[in-house]
């Protein structure tokens, strides 16, 4: 049995940010009916590369239901279903859920024991509250441009998309919560998450020196340490690079040992963290001369194994054909109804008593009569009758 087996959850979001958020839940076991408007679905199936890659990233292991929520049938089709879920989940931008009349208090009276999460970009108060925002607007919003980048630099976009995704997984964690407190109380809940606030949880290591806001933190690019940052290696690409984090005495006196000059531990120029750092020219010359004599991957096994934590630069092709990965089982080859095998990365939480199989996001609508037709016990010609009033569109 997979661990939220018998959770329900309706998917009204679009994008990333709540998709990641359903998505998690559907690796776990949830049931997630995807509701997608008529004929365009979620925005994001028009993203990305003729594969849809985008879309298909975030949304497997859910069943598509069109509805038209702009129509009076397709709305009160909506209303109707929601006793039979235990989660709604939406992050439409400002004013939509008041002009499709579903916000919190109209959903609820449908259904008072809802859970509703939103994501609501900067919160549904304050100055900020009527702004659009996006990933990396709302990453901007939170710092995480700030102390992204080369200290003589701009500040620089950060590469991961955690703005959605981390917005997504958090407002999981929530969902989950508000589950376990209804199971003891019976009572349903509104679940608001900013993503501006949801982002400044990520870059809380960073902010530590701000003394409290009282000081602006500084970029310091891949790290001002020669043993804590970026080296290049063999084979001269624009992904061939290592990064060496040797934090502790011990592992310093490590990295000096594997690459054969276990003297530099004892010299006065290296010695202590502040020589390091005085010297760091010098230093990152020599480390940089024994990297560049491997490629990253053998670079990396070699520090690894001498207990020197580092790590290649695994570029997009190097994660999908990673045999670490491959042999831990992490990336899925799934089947595709449109596109045939494709690679997935999968759930990183493995649970001994849950195990859920990742399957293919489906094309828009697929399960609509089904869906409908299970939650309000309607047959082939009470769905026809709600086709002809526009509620799938």
């Amino acid at each position: 049995m997979a661990a939220l087996d018998g959770l329900r959850i309706l998917d009204l979001s679009q994008y990333e940010s709540g998709p990641s958020c359903t998505q998690a839940l559907a690796w776990m076991g949830a049931d997630v009916v995807k509701v997608e408007r008529p004929v365009t679905g979620d925005p994001g199936r028009g993203v990305s590369s003729e594969t849809r890659e985008y879309f298909l990233m975030w949304n497997s292991n859910k069943r598509s239901v069109t509805l038209a929520l702009d129509a009076d049938a397709g709305r009160d089709t909506l209303l109707k279903m929601l006793p039979k879920y235990d989660v709604l989940v939406e992050n439409y931008g400002p004013g939509v859920v008041e002009k499709l009349n579903l916000t919190y208090d109209a959903v609820k009276k449908a259904h008072p024991q809802i859970i509703y999460a939103s994501i609501k970009r900067y919160g549904s108060d304050g100055p900020y509250a009527d702004y659009k925002c996006f990933d990396m607007v709302a990453q901007a919003a939170a710092g995480a441009f700030s102390i992204t980048g080369e200290t003589d630099g701009p500040p620089m976009r950060p590469g991961p998309t955690t703005g959605d995704t981390g917005t997504g997984v958090q407002l999981a964690i929530a969902i989950l919560a508000a589950y376990i407190q209804r199971m003891r109380t019976g009572k349903g809940q509104k679940i608001e998450i900013s993503m501006q606030e949801a982002m400044t949880y990520y870059i809380r290591s960073g902010l530590a020196r701000s003394q409290g806001g009282k000081e602006v933190v500084t970029r310091t690019g891949n790290g001002d340490l020669p043993t804590m940052t970026l080296y290049s290696c063999r084979g001269g690409g624009p992904n061939d690079y290592l990064f060496i984090m040797a934090t502790t005495p011990r592992m310093w006196q490590s990295l000096c040992d594997v690459i054969g000059r276990p003297e530099l531990a004892k010299d006065s120029r290296f010695q202590r963290q502040t020589d390091r750092l005085k010297n760091k020219d010098e230093l990152y010359s020599i480390i940089e001369a024994w990297t560049m004599q491997h490629d990253k991957f053998e670079a990396m096994r070699i520090l690894s194994e001498g207990d020197v934590p580092a790590s290649a630069v695994l570029d997009s092709v190097d994660l999908y054909n990673n045999s670490h990965l491959e042999a831990h089982g992490f990336i899925k080859k799934v089947e595709h109804e449109e596109h045939g095998t494709m690679r997935l990365l999968g759930w990183p939480a493995r649970m001994s008593e849950s195990e859920v199989e990742i399957i293919a996001a489906c094309p828009l609508g697929k399960y609509t009569d089904e869906v409908v037709g299970e939650d309000l016990g309607f047959s082939s010609d009470e769905l026809q009758s709600l086709k002809d009033k526009g509620a799938f569109g």
